[in-house]
């Protein structure tokens, strides 16, 4: 009878053992044709794309060495979940597009890439960037291409339905890239990493690149323009330009939204950088930047980083009179012959890109008589 039991019990565990197996294949096949769907504009099909575009990383493990920190008890949640998890750079894909740029080789084609920071939610900003300054168009006989870069935001259902329309996008413009972390403000610099881990890999040969918020408007002729009149830069060369922002200290009162309390970051200064809203720079600089990346920590402001990076590779931001982004009147934002002159502007609704894109490019808009106060 023991003998039986044991040949039993053996039976048992062997076959407890194959199903696990069944179901842990399963689990890991369905996991993974997840992370490899992307889709193709021309056949608006999902497909399920080469292993080597994708790279799927284990769930990032809590490090409990920050909760030693002298006064880290008293930090908000947020904070306190930023150190936790500040170490995390890798992050499952759920939206990747590998031949948007035609392939590595072939990236050189793009003379401007736009590279816009959008939450899952922001739909009709999307949609109207598409058809305004965002378009993908030959200009000036150059290209200019368009990505959304997005985490993803809400939990359960909500989740859920916000990642669909995402994918329905997808299939439509191609033009999302998605990861699996969470959408706030205090990512946004992990957002812009992994950005520039997926170009190197994807797009390391294009010439300029804008990146910005999907609320500014962005005067993409003119950036087009402006870049074409570089001497002896076409893209390897540094330039990394925008709203210079100097002798800034990182702000310690408590109920600002850009409060970063001493033991995120302990400088009592930050380095000159660019305002996230929106700069241009040169993937030769951005390739830089990540480079650097590497060995320096993160940091919740991401165009503060931007300028860390920067200042270890011996390299400075610039500033340039066509980004206007803080203290502009009403008038100005509303004023087409003001606005046509310039390359980023923030902040717009919807519905004033919309608006203005049609007004900048309207053949009777008539300027002579504007004057720039």
């Amino acid at each position: 009878m023991l003998r039986i039991l044991r040949r039993d019990r053996g039976t048992c565990l062997l076959f407890g053992a194959l199903l696990v197996a069944v179901y842990f294949f399963k689990d890991c096949k369905d996991h993974k044709t997840f992370y490899l769907q992307t889709v193709t504009k021309e056949s608006h099909q999902t497909t399920i794309k080469n292993n080597s575009y994708v790279y799927s990383w284990p769930r990032c493990q809590k490090n409990m060495a920050p909760a030693t920190i002298r006064g880290f008890r008293y930090l908000q949640e947020k904070f306190q979940d930023f150190l936790y998890y500040q170490h995390c750079r890798h992050f499952p894909m759920l939206l990747d597009m590998p031949d948007k740029c035609g392939g590595a080789e072939e990236s050189a084609d793009i003379f401007l890439l736009l590279v816009i920071k959008s939450p899952p939610e922001n739909y009709e900003r999307r949609e109207v960037l598409r058809k305004t300054w965002a378009k993908e168009r030959l200009y000036n006989g150059v290209w200019i291409r368009r990505i959304f870069i997005v985490g993803t935001m809400g939990t359960d259902e909500t989740k859920e339905r916000l990642n669909k329309v995402l994918e329905l996008e997808q299939r439509e413009y191609n033009d999302i890239l998605q990861w699996d972390f969470n959408e706030s403000f205090y990512n946004l610099t992990l957002k812009q990493i992994l950005f520039l881990e997926w170009m190197e890999r994807n797009c390391p040969n294009a010439q300029f690149l804008l990146n910005g918020d999907d609320d500014v408007f962005a005067n993409t002729d003119n950036m087009v323009e402006y870049l074409q009149s570089l001497k002896d830069n076409n893209g390897s060369q540094h330039l990394f330009t925008g709203k210079l922002i100097t002798n800034a200290s990182p702000i310690r009162w408590i109920h600002s939204k850009y409060f970063v309390p001493f033991q995120v970051h302990r400088s009592r200064y930050y380095p000159p950088y660019c305002s996230g809203a929106g700069y241009l720079l040169s993937v030769n600089t951005a390739l830089v930047i990540y480079k650097m990346s590497k060995s320096i920590s993160l940091v919740p402001i991401d165009d503060v980083y931007m300028g860390m990076c920067l200042a270890k590779a011996g390299l400075s931001p610039t500033s340039h009179e066509g980004v206007k982004l803080f203290g502009l009147s009403p008038q100005k934002l509303n004023d087409p012959c003001f606005i046509k002159d310039k390359l980023v502007v923030h902040r717009y609704l919807s519905w004033e890109t919309y608006f203005m894109w049609q007004k900048i490019h309207d053949p009777d808009l008539n300027c002579s008589t504007s004057k720039e106060n």
